[in-house]
């Protein structure tokens, strides 16, 4: 269970990291111009690429293969950016199984694009320091989740 809710975490992580879910949730709670005012996509990925830069304490030594981590997470988030704008536009006239079939696809491109983001960053997390380890460690891992009464 833990090992599920860890993967659950990292797949959260994973994908806000990547495509700005919120603006996909914040057409679900009809604010589609709070969502607009949001940097873009593109911007959101760097901004993220340069925090885990930052906080993973990449190394000039690292720099090659950290450069190969943020192209995978750049590519996955233009994959993903396409398949959520596609979804966004059909919004308002899309019946019950073609939107559930647009998200299963999104669900699709999200683990391929995991698949994909896992050898690049096995390689550079197999050259981290302890620390940066440790580092990468909390910071893939998120926030504990809470588990209800009676389980």
């Amino acid at each position: 269970m833990k090992r599920i809710a860890g993967l659950t975490a990292v797949s959260l992580f994973f994908i806000a990291a990547i495509t700005g879910v919120s603006v996909t949730f914040a057409r679900a709670a009809g604010t589609e111009q709070v969502a607009a005012a949001k940097p873009t996509g593109e911007a959101r990925v760097e901004e993220r690429i340069n925090k885990l830069h930052a906080s993973l304490k990449i190394t000039p030594a690292q720099e090659q293969l950290w450069q190969n981590v943020a192209q995978v997470m750049r590519e996955n988030a233009k994959s993903m950016h396409e398949l959520i704008t596609a979804r966004e536009k059909s919004a308002k006239t899309v019946n019950a199984v073609d939107d559930l079939k647009s998200y299963s696809a999104i669900a699709d491109e999200h683990a391929a694009g995991l698949k994909k983001f896992i050898p690049p960053f096995e390689k550079l997390y197999a050259g981290m320091s302890a620390e940066q380890k440790k580092n990468a460690d909390i910071t893939f891992r998120g926030k504990p989740h809470k588990r209800s009464k009676g389980k």
